[in-house]
């Protein structure tokens, strides 16, 4: 695997022993992502929580097929959303005192937001709502995280 696409992982804001309870956020730079994002900040300082905000990248499925400055301008952008996102976080984990892991990975969001949460054993976790059309047929991430039913999903609209 290449270094650009391996995954990271970053702590910021107080610490919490990793038995406290554990909300996680997916989020991916939309409107919706940003306020389930804030939604879960309010609910992890009120209950003392740790919050886990996961970036997703996933790569296009065209990307095979596409000209190789095409996947580098992708990359670069998803490169460039994640550092904007990770110090938005930083910023508010201190603020807030809340505890933060940022974490950025890639593959399939419902995937790697489903497996995250099994492996933090979150207690929550919230996302936004898709605004997607075509997730009308095909189901939203949110939709088969809430049928996974390992854990309440919260969506934010």
């Amino acid at each position: 695997m290449s270094a650009a696409y391996q995954s990271i992982v970053e702590r910021f804001g107080p610490r919490r022993p990793p038995s406290a309870r554990a909300i996680l956020a997916g989020v991916d730079g939309s409107d919706t992502a940003m306020r389930a994002v804030a939604f879960a900040f309010g609910l992890a300082r009120r209950q003392d929580s740790r919050l886990i905000v996961v970036f997703v990248a996933c790569p296009s499925p065209l990307a095979p097929l596409r000209p190789a400055v095409a996947t580098v301008i992708e990359h670069d952008t998803a490169a460039h959303l994640y550092a904007e996102l990770r110090d938005q976080m930083r910023t508010a984990a201190e603020e807030l005192a809340v505890p933060v892991t940022v974490i950025k990975t890639f593959g399939d969001p419902y995937t790697a937001l489903r497996d995250t949460a099994d492996r933090a054993q979150a207690d929550t976790v919230v996302v936004g709502a898709s605004q997607k059309a075509g997730h009308r047929f095909a189901g939203s991430v949110a939709t088969k995280l809430i049928r996974a039913g390992h854990w309440p999903v919260l969506v934010v609209p």
